[in-house]
């Protein structure tokens, strides 16, 4: 058994301050199968800078307090579909399937307080379709048009396409 209080954890906030109090758990409650992280955010924070999808977790929105709002774009493979703003209200709940596209933000007058939990805990595929906090701006492959990018983890490159392996800077993006 391990036992956390919040309070006691250090914020680990995304590179900016649009993301509020981000407060993982995962690493001090020694989760084996299961990511969970604690976000408060307030008035245009947002939970990431970009809507993105893990396709290879699944992840739960538990909304605490306030009312937060996520951007999603569903995985059917047509590239025009547009994204849908979802509300989630206090004590709701909402999930993302693998692959499904989404970001979260406050943009309501009153904080927001939220769980974020992520199954299996490690993922290795995370692709990102549009950064909000660039002016919302679309991510897609410069050389076959994909409609997202995945997360590279080559250092020359921020993304790479999974159709065809082309790689872009967030510059270019």
């Amino acid at each position: 058994m391990n036992r956390v209080a919040i309070g006691d954890l250090e914020p680990k906030p995304y590179d900016d301050e649009l993301h509020g109090d981000r407060r993982p758990l995962t690493e001090p409650l020694g989760t084996d199968h299961v990511a969970i992280t604690r976000y408060v955010l307030e008035p245009g924070e947002r939970f990431s800078g970009s809507v993105h999808a893990h396709f290879d977790q699944e992840e739960v929105f538990v909304v605490l307090e306030g009312e937060a709002t996520f951007e999603v774009i569903p995985n059917t493979g047509d590239r025009g579909i547009e994204p849908t703003d979802i509300t989630v209200a206090e004590n709701e709940v909402i999930r993302f399937a693998p692959g499904e596209f989404q970001s979260g933000r406050n943009d309501g007058e009153d904080r927001v307080v939220a769980l974020a939990l992520g199954a299996p805990r490690d993922t290795e595929d995370i692709r990102i379709a549009r950064i909000p906090v660039l002016e919302d701006r679309d991510v897609s492959c410069p050389d076959c048009e994909a409609d997202h990018m995945r997360i590279s983890s080559d250092e020359d490159a921020d993304f790479e396409c999974p159709d065809c392996e082309a790689t872009l800077s967030l510059e270019e993006a």
